[in-house]
C-alpha cells in the first residue's frame, strides 16, 4: 500500500468519526432558513435516555392494555363489538395516561410533535395487540 492511499484511508476514517460525534439538528431561524445545531455529547445522551423511557413506558402501557382487553373481553362472540373500535379507545386512553406519566420521568410532552405521539401510540397499540393475541392462544 502506498503512502498516499494510507493517508486517504486515515482521512476517511477521521471524517467518519467526526460525523458520528456531531449530528446536526435542524433549527429554524428568523429568516426562514434552516440551520443546523450540533448536539453535544450530553444532549445526545439525554435524548437517548428519553427515547428509551418513552419506548419503555409506551410498551408497559400497551402490555397493561392488552391484559385488560383480555380480562374484559376475552374471546368476544358479540358481533357488535369491533376490535378496531377497542383499539381507538385504547389509543385515546393511553394518550391521556402518557400525558400524566411522562412528566413523572421528566419528559416534556409539550415539546412532542405529531411524529413523537404517533410513535408512542404505535408502540402502545402494537404491544396491546401482541399481548392480547398471546393471551388468547
Amino acid at each position: 500500500m502506498s503512502k498516499s492511499s494510507k493517508k486517504k484511508q486515515s482521512v476517511a476514517t477521521s471524517t467518519q468519526e467526526s460525523t458520528d460525534i456531531a449530528q446536526p439538528v435542524p433549527t429554524s431561524s428568523g429568516s426562514g432558513k434552516i440551520s443546523f445545531k450540533v448536539k453535544t455529547p450530553e444532549e445526545r445522551k439525554k435524548a437517548h435516555k428519553e427515547g428509551i423511557v418513552k419506548t419503555a413506558v409506551a410498551a408497559i402501557i400497551g402490555i397493561i392494555a392488552g391484559i385488560l382487553a383480555y380480562i374484559q373481553l376475552g374471546i368476544s362472540d358479540d358481533p357488535a363489538m369491533k376490535w378496531y373500535a377497542i383499539m381507538i379507545i385504547i389509543a385515546a386512553l393511553s394518550y391521556y395516561a402518557m400525558k400524566l406519566v411522562f412528566p413523572l420521568f421528566k419528559i416534556r410532552t409539550k415539546e412532542f410533535g405529531f411524529k413523537d405521539w404517533f410513535y408512542v401510540e404505535f408502540i402502545v397499540i402494537d404491544f396491546c395487540l401482541v399481548t392480547w393475541t398471546l393471551l388468547l392462544n
